[in-house]
């Protein structure tokens, strides 16, 4: 048959149906495209295309393009030349195969199956078997040889028709399958032999009358045009919508749809079906990795409905089918030079590739198979680069579980995706997603997922299964997202209708119980199981060093692609830090300065009473004795601060937050002031420090009396702060220092405020200079963080020596948010309505807020171009936010310190791929 094949193909590629519309087509054959025509073909389409072309054995097929699944969404219908187009193509390989659609003798069967541009594994629809009828079963019966395969792959068509064509319930097919295996006492649907698979199918053309009030389709084109259009609106089911929104999925692209003509695993012994990734997709080690199924169709693997037996064991089931699939694995592996996902079908001996996939895989994985592929020379440091992301290193810093710790381990599964969970048993997504809500962390525990339990998986800790393998939905999906998960626990018996899970030894989990599983091994632990900083942390502490004995073979993934994206990146990453605690951790992490220094934290605890006294000041006497007061604590934090950071630059930001804040809280203090009065005790200073509350009591205080309108309408308060800055770095330098500083005064929106503080503070700074004889070279510069400030940077720049852009408040003055009341009260809405791809304050808003700092950026430079531009909002620690950032020129991103090991990764992957687009 593969030699008939080939040469089949050779005919259709010299001479094909072509669409009658010249300017569009709508369906490619197989031999017609290529792995680079993502877009038009999906990944699935232009997979199967790209392995026709290197000569691997794929069954013949067409694909129909997202262009035309594109046109139905936007209007309704079809494309009118499709139809047209789909019975040329399915005409071409009719006489390929030599025998027609459904035909009742020896009847063509194909598969429908979704392939958009980016994987989504389980998300959209697939239907195999079509063109069976009460016809055609029969003839397929007869022409296998085997009447229990024909009626079972009818029994399947049904099913998977029924539920995902014509929308009838799932469970109504899975309860009836169980009553028969039930009736015959068997527990496996591999059990029932071909007279109860007859039964079994007309029970479920029964529930198809009932359920939908039509017969089951007995016309075979009609299956295949109604199995269209149903992967073409499976594009927009909420669970597809909701997949897309978490992996950041455009949602105008569309789905291809690929017709295949069917190949079966479920024959005999001597077929199966199974799924093959070319290296470990958990590990990222080198290896025979996979799960196989005998007498199985390609869903039975991916659902986890029945156990699979590792692939490794194919070798002794069927050798030389073993031995071929080896060789094309390594094919695969070389032309992708990639981790390679492949679904194949081994039909009585016969194998077939069924899809091939760059696959996914954990954030460990990603780090090793990178540099190994560099080992091997597939790719270089640039590529490698790219093969890893800011969230898969955020990933690898997450605690894990203390070995060391006294557990009380309930069971063991297949390790599907790393990480340390920890949450309350709960068995259905509803659940998951009701008390994730609410504040409590969960384990979602199935005894196998499926595609609608996406929203439970999202909002779990983690997910454990009692069924399934690597390669279940479970496992692919929760590799995917980056989610700790378990599968394939057998020993643990899952029964979500009571809602309780029972161990080998009898124990019974209940719904609410805490449990915690562990990615890395398979455990799963009954209670809360203590966690210890990961290797890799501890490598960024300076704890572990990369080139010792007994460095973590991962550390020195990261070690390796983390010091060629420090060599070729253009931003500089500095931390948001207050004290020299924080600062010497950022240094750790590879911080190149301080971005931001909110001196208003130097301010709490047991200082707040120096800042009430400033508020309650009635002369200037004690106003400027407040201040008196705070300068040597406020030197004293500078020292410590410059010492940390020696050589390096520190932003330091004068005063932001409203004054009340400092204050005790107003309700508190009624309270207090009430009793007092009552018990008719002293409490003029409770009374005093209440009627301030009142006085600088604001309806909306973000927007009122904050930033440099403090400087400006409380004397003395920011020379306080210069002074302290200044007579610090003096004291450095004198200690033989190096006291890189820049003073930065927060909130200006028009240049006027900036150059009156700026006059004030060379004033304070030439003061401190005189007086200690040292010289100073302190830089002054603004925050740009109001609209104002971003439209009038041009101006703002004469009287400033560097910008930092505070995104946070930028994004809440140019969206007009709130950000503490709208992330709770309709963010969540937005989300899923789709106005947000993304929180904005997450991620930052490219076309609103980028635009403002883009313009700023250019006006800025042009009225001073040696202007030291960077970022100090939490945007500067976000992975997509930094590439934006290095695109619009600016000089540094600054982030909190945990962060900083993403920021430098991805701004050298932003450097690395800038250079590669020159290139192109």
């Amino acid at each position: 048959m593969f030699l008939a094949v080939r040469a089949a193909n050779r005919v259709i590629e010299e001479s094909g149906p072509v669409s009658e519309n010249n300017d569009q087509k709508f369906v490619y054959d197989f031999t017609e495209g290529n792995r680079d025509l993502k877009d038009l073909l999906g990944g699935k389409g232009a997979n199967l295309a790209e392995m026709t072309n290197l000569g691997l054995p794929v069954p013949p097929g067409f694909t129909i393009t997202t262009e035309a699944c594109k046109v139905y969404l936007e209007s309704g219908s079809e494309p009118v030349e499709l139809r047209d187009e789909v019975s040329a193509h399915l005409d071409a390989l009719e006489q390929k195969m030599g025998k027609k659609l459904g035909q009742a003798d020896d009847p063509l069967l194909v598969s429908v199956r979704s392939g958009a541009k980016f994987s989504m594994p389980g998300m959209m629809d697939t239907v195999l078997n079509i063109g069976l009828s009460d016809a055609s079963v029969v003839g397929l019966a007869d022409q296998a040889d085997n009447e229990r395969f024909a009626w079972d792959s009818y029994r399947r068509l049904i099913q998977m028709f029924g539920k995902t064509v014509l929308g009838v319930e799932g469970e109504l097919f899975e309860d009836a399958l169980d009553e028969a295996k039930a009736a015959k006492k068997v527990a496996s649907d591999t059990d029932l032999d071909a007279a109860d698979l007859k039964k079994v199918v007309e029970h479920f053309k029964k529930i198809v009358k009932t359920e939908t009030g039509r017969d089951f389709p007995q016309d075979p084109r009609e299956q295949m045009d109604l199995a269209i259009e149903a992967v073409f609106n499976s594009w927009n089911t909420d669970r597809a919508k909701l997949y897309r929104r978490q992996e950041r999925i455009p949602g105008d692209l569309g789905t291809a749809v690929n017709v295949c003509s069917m190949v079966f695993g479920n024959l005999g012994p001597d077929s199966g079906t199974g799924v093959a990734f070319t290296r470990d997709p958990a590990s990222g080690h080198e290896g025979v990795y996979g799960d196989y199924l005998q007498n199985a169709q390609g869903e039975d693997v991916v659902a986890g409905i029945r156990n699979t037996v590792p692939l490794a064991d194919l070798e002794g089931i069927d050798k030389t089918s073993y031995d071929q699939l080896m060789d094309i694995m390594n094919t695969l592996e070389t032309h992708y030079k990639d981790l390679c996902d492949i679904e194949f079908t081994i039909e009585r001996g016969q194998l077939w590739m069924l899809q091939t996939r760059v696959g996914k895989r954990t954030a460990g994985a990603a780090f090793r198979i990178a540099t190994q592929l560099v080992d091997q020379g597939l790719i270089d440091e640039a590529e490698a680069l790219q093969r890893v992301t800011g969230a898969q290193l955020a990933q690898l810093m997450f605690p894990k579980f203390d070995e060391a710790a006294k557990v009380e381990q309930i069971g063991r599964g297949i390790a599907a995706s790393p990480g340390a969970a920890v949450g309350k048993a709960v068995f259905d997504s509803y659940t998951a997603v009701k008390w994730s809500r609410s504040g409590e962390k969960v384990i979602l525990i199935r005894r196998e997922t499926n595609p609608d339990d996406l929203d439970g998986m999202i909002a779990a800790e983690g997910i454990l299964t009692s069924r399934g393998g690597k390669t279940s939905h479970a496992a692919v999906v929760a590799r995917g997202m980056g989610k700790t998960c378990v599968c394939g626990a057998e020993e643990l018996e899952v029964d979500t209708k009571r809602r309780r899970m029972t161990t080998a030894d009898g124990q019974v989990v209940e719904e609410g119980d805490v449990v915690s599983i562990d990615g890395s091994t398979g455990k799963v632990y009954l209670g809360e199981v203590p966690v210890v900083p990961s290797p890799v942390v501890e490598y960024f502490e300076g704890r572990m060093h990369a080139g010792a004995d007994d460095a973590d073979e991962l550390v020195q993934a990261v070690h390796r692609i983390m010091a060629y994206a420090d060599r070729v990146r253009r931003l500089r990453v500095r931390a948001n830090a207050d004290n020299a605690e924080d600062a010497n951790r950022a240094r750790r992490f590879g911080a190149q300065g301080i971005g931001l220094c909110r001196t208003e934290h130097m301010f709490l605890g047991e200082r707040r009473q120096y800042v009430e006294r400033l508020i309650l000041a009635d002369t200037d006497v004690e106003r400027d004795d407040a201040l008196e007061a705070l300068l040597p604590l406020q030197k004293t934090d500078f020292v410590e601060l410059f010492e940390a950071m020696d050589g390096l630059p520190v932003t330091v930001r004068l005063l932001d937050p409203p004054l009340h804040e400092f204050l005790p809280d107003i309700t508190e203090l009624s309270v207090r002031v009430a009793l007092a009065e009552s018990r008719k005790e002293p409490h003029e200073n409770d009374l005093r420090l209440l009627q301030a509350v009142h006085r600088l009591h604001e309806q909306n205080p973000m927007l009122g009396l904050r930033g440099v309108r403090l400087g400006l309408v409380i004397p003395g308060l920011f020379t306080m702060q210069v002074r302290a800055i200044a007579e610090a770095a003096a004291q450095r330098i004198d200690a033989k220092g190096d006291p890189r500083v820049e003073i930065m005064i927060p909130l200006v929106g028009t240049v006027q405020e900036l150059e009156i503080v700026r006059e004030e503070a060379e004033q304070v700074i030439a003061e401190v200079q005189a007086r200690t004889g040292v010289e100073l070279k302190l830089a002054l510069g603004t925050m740009i963080e109001l609209p104002r400030a971003a439209v009038t940077a041009g101006q703002i720049a004469e009287a400033a020596e560097f910008f930092s852009f505070g995104t946070n408040d930028l994004t809440q003055t140019v969206w007009g948010f709130s950000r503490d009341d709208v992330e709770a009260s309709f963010f969540t809405a937005y989300l899923e309505k789709g106005i947000f791809g993304v929180s904005p304050f997450e991620t930052i808003d490219k076309d609103g807020v980028g635009a403002l700092v883009r313009s700023a950026v250019q006006a800025g430079r042009a009225t001073r171009p040696d202007i030291k531009l960077g970022v100090c909002g939490e945007h500067g620690g976000d992975p997509e936010s930094v590439h934006f950032f290095h695109e619009v020129g600016l000089d540094y991103v600054s982030c909190s310190p945990f962060r900083i090991p993403v920021a430098r990764l991805e701004a050298g992957r932003a450097a690395a791929e800038s250079k590669g687009s020159d290139s192109r």
